[in-house]
């Protein structure tokens, strides 16, 4: 590797990275050594302790708070095309291990030590999102990489994350190689999904849940079960799949909707699924005013809370939502109460259930803790990388 520039530590910063993890603050750099001001987004640098011994090779954006992300332990091997054909490698074998079909999250960034970057498969098409100035840095070779390894047919970067922006990268969708298949499509559990690769959330779809989602299909049959924040029917219509009576999806999303439709239809489950467009809120109010009632709700919102200081008040808004949706089920039923916040811990989510339990006055059974797949490995040196969370919760009156 051609010689790069250093990164000097100040003194016991390099404690968290021996400990194994990947990131560095901008208040553990010894600027006055190494100015980190000057170097440009998505540099490689050597990192080295503040006795100068070389740590490994991380990339850099000084404009972050995170402002460098290790991606080798070797001082002699930065992140070229070799080192993605490696890592790469070692993420297929973990998912050819686990699943026997190509429906998952082939790269789930830090936690398959390839810090800024996710991909999701689907089948022949890849869903390529580079997420920091050090990915975007090496996009040719990442393509080239992916050609060497798995060959797709087809790979779109979904540039257009919020993460991006706070890297002071541009946003944008774009086919880079091959041509989509009209639809590009998916299978999870044994149902099979339309996959939105190009404008829906995200990569198009939410593989976290696969674990969660089989979980709850064993217990659905028979049932009438409202999915609330259902997007394309990742819960819902698997639900109907496998037996449900009545499935009832709402989404503040015309377009997703329109998805969850063509989701049942596929399945041969579209007189079972029925969709209504609206806020969650005003949904759930409102089918209370109907004397509705389900034998099951999901609760799978976006992120609640995206910043600590968001805490508080994203811990009220799953604490109003969990109790409106108790209020919807019949004397013996079954909640599925999730979160994609990482700054809730699990702990809080299971504070929020008890108390909306207790304000119904009703009991609380909870039958199921589910987290995101094993596609979406957890770093263990990195708390961030666990994120999901989902309760299994049967609410009755004793």
């Amino acid at each position: 590797m051609t010689a790069i520039p250093s990164l000097r530590l100040k003194k016991n910063a390099d404690r968290r990275l021996k400990a194994g993890h990947l990131w560095l603050y901008s208040n553990e750099i010894d600027i006055q050594a190494t100015p980190i001001k000057a170097c440009e987004a998505g540099t490689q640098v050597v990192v080295e302790a503040a006795n100068g011994k070389a740590l490994g090779v991380a990339y850099v954006n000084p404009h972050s708070l995170i402002c460098a992300r290790m991606v080798s332990r070797d001082p002699a091997q930065g992140l070229d095309r070799s080192l993605l054909v490696h890592r790469l490698n070692q993420a297929l074998a973990l998912r050819q291990r686990l699943f026997d079909k190509p429906f998952y999250r082939l790269v789930h960034g830090e936690g398959d030590l390839l810090p800024g970057l996710v991909i999701d498969r689907f089948g022949d098409v890849l869903v390529v999102q580079l997420n920091t100035a050090g990915m975007q840095a090496v996009a040719d070779e990442l393509l080239d990489a992916l050609d060497k390894v798995l060959s797709p047919a087809a790979v779109v970067f979904r540039n257009d994350t919020s993460g991006r922006r706070q890297e002071g990268l541009e946003g944008g969708v774009e086919v880079v190689k091959g041509t989509l298949p009209d639809p590009v499509l998916l299978e999870e559990n044994g149902v099979q999904f339309v996959a939105p690769v190009l404008d829906g959330q995200k990569t198009g779809w939410f593989y976290d849940h696969r674990v969660n989602r089989a979980w709850l299909n064993g217990l659905v049959a028979g049932k009438r079960v409202l999915d609330l924040f259902s997007y394309v029917g990742g819960w819902g219509v698997q639900a109907a799949a496998n037996g449900a009576r009545e499935v009832l999806c709402v989404d503040a999303s015309g377009a997703a909707l329109e998805r969850v439709a063509e989701n049942a239809a596929l399945n041969g489950v579209h007189e079972q699924v029925a969709v209504g467009e609206g806020d969650a809120f005003e949904v759930l109010a409102a089918l209370k005013a109907e004397g509705e009632e389900f034998d099951m709700v999901i609760l799978d919102p976006p992120a609640f809370i995206r910043k600590r200081k968001d805490i508080p008040n994203g811990e009220r808004a799953y604490g109003k939502l969990n109790r409106e949706a108790m209020r919807l089920l019949g004397r013996d039923g079954l909640l599925l109460s999730a979160s994609c916040s990482m700054h809730l811990a699990p702990e809080r989510l299971v504070d929020v259930v008890r108390g909306a339990v207790r304000h119904q006055d009703r009991q609380g059974q909870i039958l199921f803790q589910g987290h995101q797949g094993p596609d979406h490995p957890v770093h263990p040196a990195i708390p961030e990388t666990s994120y999901l969370k989902a309760l299994g919760v049967r609410v009755f009156r004793d």
